[in-house]
Parts: C-alpha cells; sequence; structure tokens
C-alpha cells in the first residue's frame, strides 16, 4: 500500500506555542506509520522548507492554535500551494479567531450571546461605566486569542481595570462580557457537507478556578470533565443544534468544537475553535471516543475529510 505523504505542522509563534508542539507530539504517535509518510513542520523555523517539500506532498494535518495558524494566515498559504489540510479554510478560520465577528453571525444566525462591549486599545470607558451598562461580574478577552489567554474574571471596577490591561496586552481590540452562571459544555461537530453532532462535554474546572482559563485547561487534575454531558435530551439536543448552527453561521469545513453555557435551560454560545485542541485527552478527541472513534481513528477520518472534495 502507498503511503500518504503528511505534512505535520504544529508549533509556530503565537502564546499556544507550547500547547501546539505537544499536541503534535501526541498526533505524531497517534497516527498509523503504516498508513502516513509523515513529515513534521514548525512554522517558527520550516516555513521555506515546507514550502520545497509542497509538491511532494498530499495532505496537511495542522495542529496550530493562536495566531499564525489558527487564524486563517497559514490556511491561505496552504491553498497557493495547492496542499489539502483538515479544517477550515481562511474566511471560517480568520471568523472563528475574531471573537467579535463570530459573535455577530452567531446572532444573525438565532443563536443567543451574552451581552459584551468592545473597546480598542485606549478607547476603554472608565470601569464603572462598563459596571453600569453590563453589571458585575463580567469577563474581559482579547478579541483575536485562544486557549483563555489573556481572559480574566472580574467582579469588581478595580478587577476590571487590570483585566482590560491584560487583556490590550495580547490585542488592540478587547471585549468585555457579562459573565453567565451556569453549566460550561462543549460541542463537537465533524464532517464537510454532512455533518455530525457528537456527543457535547461538559467541563466542570475545580473549585480555585473561577472559570475555565489557561491553567484549568493545560494543569493535570485541574479541571473535570464529563461525556456525555450530563444534561437532559432536550437541553441536548438544543445544545448539538447550536454547535451545528455555529458551525455553519461562520462556514467552517472538517470539524469544529462550539463552547457553550447553559443557562436556566438556555444555550448561550461562546466561541466557537475551528482547530479544537489535538491530544488524545483534549475535548474534541473525548467526545469522538464516545461517539466510537478512537484518537487514531479520528485523525485518519480528519484525514479523508481533508482529501474530500466538495
Amino acid at each position: 500500500m502507498t503511503k500518504l505523504r503528511l505534512a505535520l505542522i504544529a508549533g509556530g509563534k503565537s502564546a499556544e506555542r507550547e500547547v501546539s508542539l505537544k499536541s503534535g507530539d501526541q498526533v505524531y504517535q497517534a497516527l498509523d506509520k503504516s498508513k502516513y509518510d509523515i513529515r513534521r513542520y514548525d512554522p517558527r523555523d520550516d516555513l521555506a522548507r515546507l514550502v520545497q517539500d509542497a509538491p511532494e506532498l498530499d495532505v496537511a494535518l495542522v495542529i496550530m492554535h493562536g495566531r499564525g495558524g489558527e487564524d486563517g494566515t497559514l490556511q491561505g498559504m496552504l491553498d497557493l500551494l495547492g496542499l489539502p489540510y483538515q479544517g477550515s479554510g481562511v474566511l471560517a478560520s480568520a471568523l472563528g479567531m475574531n471573537k467579535e465577528l463570530s459573535k455577530i453571525l452567531y446572532q444573525q444566525a438565532g443563536l443567543q450571546v451574552s451581552k459584551a462591549l468592545f473597546f480598542n486599545r485606549g478607547e476603554a470607558p472608565d470601569p464603572r461605566d462598563i459596571k453600569a451598562r453590563l453589571g458585575l461580574p463580567v469577563v474581559i478577552k482579547p478579541v483575536n486569542e485562544g486557549s483563555s489567554i489573556g481572559i480574566t474574571k472580574a467582579r469588581t471596577p478595580e478587577e476590571l481595570e487590570r483585566g482590560l490591561a491584560a487583556a490590550f496586552q495580547y490585542d488592540r481590540r478587547v471585549l468585555v462580557e457579562q459573565f453567565l452562571e451556569g453549566v460550561e459544555v462543549t460541542g463537537g461537530v465533524l464532517g464537510n457537507s454532512q455533518l455530525t453532532a457528537l456527543p457535547l462535554v461538559e467541563i466542570i474546572p475545580s473549585e480555585q478556578y473561577d472559570f475555565f482559563d489557561y491553567e484549568a485547561k493545560y494543569k493535570p487534575g485541574a479541571s473535570r470533565e464529563v461525556c456525555p454531558a450530563r444534561l437532559d435530551e432536550a437541553t441536548t439536543l438544543k445544545a448539538q443544534a447550536a454547535a451545528l448552527t455555529a458551525h455553519r453561521a461562520l462556514h467552517c469545513r472538517g470539524y469544529s468544537r462550539t463552547d457553550m453555557i447553559v443557562k436556566d435551560g438556555e444555550v448561550y454560545v461562546l466561541e466557537t475553535n475551528t482547530i479544537p485542541g489535538m491530544t488524545a485527552t483534549s475535548l474534541f478527541p473525548q467526545a469522538a471516543k464516545a461517539f466510537g472513534l478512537d484518537f487514531p481513528q479520528l485523525l485518519d477520518r480528519l484525514i479523508e475529510l481533508a482529501l474530500e472534495k466538495d
């Protein structure tokens, strides 16, 4: 059997570089070496080599997070090289990375979102004005970051002021949104033209964390996940439908993972990840396993979808 010549792309320059590299290592270990001739590339150091090798490659697995990998820039380069890759293209990747534009599209698609305000660096009003408009607590986020980097929760105007300063270190534009107290779930979607909503994963940070921040995401034992999520059937179907709607609203392809809060039986969409975390214990692989796809089988399926003609 002729092996597929596969480019495994991980690393890059974003604040999520280390997460990407660790994910890339686990993906490499899980890939079936009898099926794939794997070549590894780190966009921080190997872009020229990737361009040179592209004519000899069949497909790419992009295991990137953050800017320069998840925001459409790398996808655009791969399009120019004529190299198929798993997941969303330039437009959906850029929209998924931008929390402001994605929130607008969610609302246009009929999804519920938390109330939010957006500010450019140097233009944020007095925290007391934000409190008057949104109340407290609020969550402060850089518009264009992932993995909860630069995100804080503020219960007082003083914490809000510090949170804005922290978020502006990562982006020139920041959002402040109402904090929703509820059950946090994430909904995976798999497929191209035919979409499948995967079982929901419920996310339970330990009591020392106010929300699912960077440390709660990646520190071993900091959070607990339950799959399928402990929701009744009607709410489960509603959240899965919201994940499908979010996927379509952003024009995603291949797969996505949408984070949501369930509060008083209603589903509020937070954001969509166009390249979900990809270690064996990450949220999307957990959902795929509950659906019946173990980690190597999931990677095979993503590669099949990358090569599928729409």
